[in-house]
């Protein structure tokens, strides 16, 4: 957008005016994020002050939210995940077009909880991983999973949805998962990784997958930011 410089309209007020008609549109979609203020400024060819006037208005109309750190998003703009199609949780945002990551915090051989015992045994692998969309975290999953697993190459866990790595490891398809969403308080472990309030409540997914003779293929934990996430059920297939 080119600037009338000689308005009685003030710069700042036309470069709102121009960010709210680009909200309008979807100009930001899918992750929400809006340019840095320097890049606006360059855009524009004004200060940054100029434009934080101009995101200050739309902050206040509740069009926008700064997230300290992260920089600026439309307000309201959440991750959606379809509860009834079966995709795993990195497949759900890479779907979605968004700049989807995952990180290893940890991957080691445990001795299997006692409830899980049945399904894989007396020891399992560990897997847990920061879920990020555009480096901002998203979520933590912690998933059990057969003891075969233990051994992945690092570079495999950062770049494929579990799925897929259980379903390669098996020679055989996940067919369903039961899945269960809640909220509670996580403990400063799991807060601190998705850089959440001691103490705040997070969104929590419960899911155990399973092959086509019901052996349970894996069964994972998902604490999920609530602010940037949201389940929907929806009427027809994907």
């Amino acid at each position: 957008m080119t600037l009338v410089r000689n308005s009685p309209v003030s710069l700042y007020q036309q470069i709102a005016d121009q960010l709210r008609a680009d909200i309008a549109r979807g100009a930001f979609e899918p992750t929400g994020r809006l340019p840095s203020e320097a890049e606006m400024g360059a855009t524009f060819d004004v200060s940054r002050v100029t434009v934080r006037l101009a995101l200050d208005d739309l902050e206040r109309e509740g069009l926008i939210e700064r997230r300290k750190g992260k920089g600026t998003f439309v307000a309201g703009k959440q991750v959606r995940h379809r509860i009834d199609t079966l995709r795993s949780f990195h497949e759900t945002l890479k779907m979605q077009g968004l700049e989807a990551k995952m990180q290893v915090i940890d991957l080691r051989a445990i001795e299997t909880p006692e409830a899980l015992q049945r399904h894989f045994g007396s020891r399992c692998a560990l897997l847990e991983r920061l879920h990020t969309v555009s480096n901002d975290p998203i979520a933590v999953g912690r998933s059990f999973l057969p003891i075969d697993l233990s051994g992945i190459a690092k570079k495999e866990l950062k770049e494929r949805p579990t799925y897929a790595l259980i379903e390669d490891n098996a020679g055989r398809s996940i067919v369903n998962a039961e899945i269960a969403i809640g909220a509670r308080s996580a403990d400063r472990r799991i807060t601190s990784i998705v850089q959440a309030n001691p103490g705040a409540f997070l969104l929590v997914m419960e899911r155990n997958s399973y092959f086509a003779d019901r052996t349970c293929a894996e069964s994972s934990e998902f604490f999920i930011r609530p602010e940037r996430y949201k389940f929907v059920l929806g009427n027809h297939s994907t």
